[in-house]
């Protein structure tokens, strides 16, 4: 992995004149789309923000709507430290104040909300998920606290990197009770190494929807890099394992961060649909028919995973991923499944365009 590639947070390092040597024609262009996973920042060398988001929404797909997940933008600079990251929700409330205005396009961005409430506190997370609510109104969704970590230091995808043990923190269970009992979902980025606690975190709080990011993160790269074919069984069988609890629902997307191990970022040309759909079929087949289309959903991770290819072609290669799909298959992968889980029914899933 060339670091002249990475940014301070270990992401793959944005090139849009990079990504511009690739151009493909939309396939499907009125298939309804929600994005159910993408973030919104102004970190140190990484700038994402409404207008960035909404070029690429706007690209050719048909975005109906957004969501936004935490990813620690914007926290407040004083006050208690449980309530910084109100800061976070108050900045996204704004940006999607601005797309509600209907000005910049069809794109419905963050119709949903994912902040972050700190769970490891256990019951005392019931006011501060009322403040995010008071403020973000019904676009708030869920939860997300930062989970994903290994002891290796090369493996990292968090601009901070997170303490070891969240999810096997005693408090942490209560607090995802107290998600349950206020009707908000739970967002666990975790790489394949924890899926353990995963499972076991959905079994201690059945009532709770928990989305498992990002195809519950196969490594490839520090002490993974070159072993994808030891890796990958080892991956199937815990998400065969999450599927059986009917609780958990997937993200298919993800894997185009540098700690996946794919390096598409390290050749000339940025990779076509057709390429990223052969890379990556082993995984989304393997959650389809885990969890079957109806708890599945397909997500941008943008900006991150720009850095290894552009939002059309990304889509794109989610479609032919999706080709031999039923019509209501596909309506449930790319739009269903997360109108349903993030409780967006009464958004419009007919073509944008």
């Amino acid at each position: 992995m060339s670091d002249a590639l990475l940014t301070p947070s270990r992401q793959v390092m944005v090139r849009e004149d990079w990504l511009d040597l690739t151009r493909e024609e939309i396939l499907d262009p009125a298939l309804p789309i929600i994005d159910p996973h993408h973030h919104l920042w102004d970190h140190p060398g990484e700038r994402y923000f409404l207008d960035d988001l909404l070029r690429d929404a706007g690209s050719g797909h048909a975005i109906q709507t957004t969501i936004f997940v935490q990813c620690g933008a914007m926290y407040r600079a004083e006050g208690p430290e449980d309530e910084r990251s109100l800061g976070e929700t108050e900045f996204v409330t704004g940006a999607a104040a601005q797309s509600a205005t209907g000005k910049y396009g069809p794109t419905r961005a963050c119709a949903g909300i994912i902040g972050m409430v700190d769970l490891t506190l256990g019951d005392r997370v019931a006011p501060l998920l009322a403040a995010h609510r008071a403020i973000a109104g019904r676009r708030f969704r869920g939860v997300r606290n930062r989970t994903a970590w290994h002891p290796s230091p090369e493996v990292r995808s968090n601009l901070v990197t997170p303490p070891p043990g969240p999810l096997e923190h005693p408090g942490f269970a209560e607090g995802a009770r107290e998600l349950a009992r206020q009707g908000l979902t739970l967002d666990v980025w975790a790489y394949h190494t924890q899926l353990p606690l995963v499972l076991a975190l959905a079994r201690a709080v059945p009532e709770l929807t928990i989305i498992l990011d990002h195809v519950g993160g196969p490594l490839g790269t520090g002490p993974f890099r070159g072993r994808r074919e030891e890796v990958f069984p080892v991956w199937r069988q815990s998400i065969q394992a999450l599927a059986a609890l009917p609780n958990l629902a997937v993200k298919l997307g993800g894997l185009a961060m540098q700690v996946n191990g794919f390096d598409f970022h390290l050749a000339d040309r940025p990779p076509g649909s057709e390429a990223l759909a052969a890379a990556w079929k082993p995984y989304i087949e393997t959650c389809i028919e885990a969890f079957g289309p109806t708890r599945c959903m397909f997500e941008s991770n943008f900006p991150v995973d720009k850095g290894m290819c552009s939002y059309p072609v990304l889509w794109n290669a989610f479609k032919r991923l999706a080709a031999g799909a039923s019509t209501a298959e596909k309506a449930a992968l790319f739009s269903g499944t997360a109108a349903r889980i993030y409780g967006l029914s009464s958004f419009s899933t007919s073509p944008a365009r």
